[in-house]
């Protein structure tokens, strides 16, 4: 990650026009590229089914657990019909370190059961056919499109609607009216890479309960600047870079 720039005397205003929110945008996505050009999807997988098994795995949890779980899972159940016709009680045993794992045993199965019967075992690759799918959200299906398919995607979790609200883009907290702003303000090429770099920088600097503010190289285009540490060397020692 680049160095901070210098502390800003003041406070960012917030945007006031769309033509001024969509500037600061896109000069947020410029430099958060710079700062992580390593963005990627954190969840481990080889293959579009994994991905969406692995991306229902992470509600409530985190990735680094969820990538603990997924090899051993993956082998065992390596298709669609295999997560349909599991037996429930060594599904449970091997999903029991992500917490709530009864209730995700059946989420994996009922999945398997949805994409054997109206998919052919295969995940689809529309937004409208993956929301119908049990357990599967907007979040859920733009993780896949933009990650499996290269389906541009605004992935909302809970990093990416802290940054929108932090960085003046909007107010709301429902996930979708979040995705329907950061629409407006960036270009669909730019979507599913803009998300993986505010949820790196949201989990590494941004953090939800003392952001990182002094060593943030948004800080003189963020109108929430001095919520969290501002001294630039206290805050370099919150910054978790992995």
């Amino acid at each position: 990650m680049d160095a901070a720039p210098a502390v800003p005397a003041r406070r960012a205003r917030r945007p006031r026009s769309l033509r001024a929110a969509r500037a600061q945008a896109l000069e947020v996505d410029r430099r958060l590229t710079l700062a992580w050009p390593d963005a990627h999807c954190e969840l481990d997988f080889a293959t579009p089914l994994e991905l969406l098994v692995a991306t229902v795995l992470s509600a409530q949890t985190t990735d680094k657990r969820v990538n603990a779980v997924t090899p051993s899972l993956f082998a065992r159940y390596p298709d669609a019909g295999s997560y349909a016709g599991a037996d429930r009680t060594e599904l449970e045993h091997l999903l029991r370190p992500l917490g709530f794992f009864r209730a995700k045993a059946q989420s994996l199965m009922g999945l398997g059961a949805a994409l054997v019967a109206d998919h052919d075992g295969a995940v689809p690759g529309t937004l409208d056919e993956l929301v119908r799918l049990p357990g599967v959200g907007r979040k859920t299906a733009n993780v896949v499109l933009g990650n499996a398919f290269g389906v541009p995607g605004i992935t909302v979790d809970t990093h990416v609607g802290r940054l929108a609200r932090r960085l003046g883009w909007t107010t709301e907290k429902d996930p979708v009216k979040v995705e329907t702003r950061i629409a407006e303000l960036l270009p669909a090429e730019v979507w599913t890479m803009a998300c993986h770099r505010l949820i790196f920088h949201g989990r590494r600097v941004c953090h939800s309960r003392r952001p990182a503010c002094g060593a943030c190289v948004l800080a003189d285009l963020c109108p929430s600047y001095g919520e969290g540490e501002t001294d630039p060397q206290r805050a370099l020692a919150l910054v978790s870079l992995g």
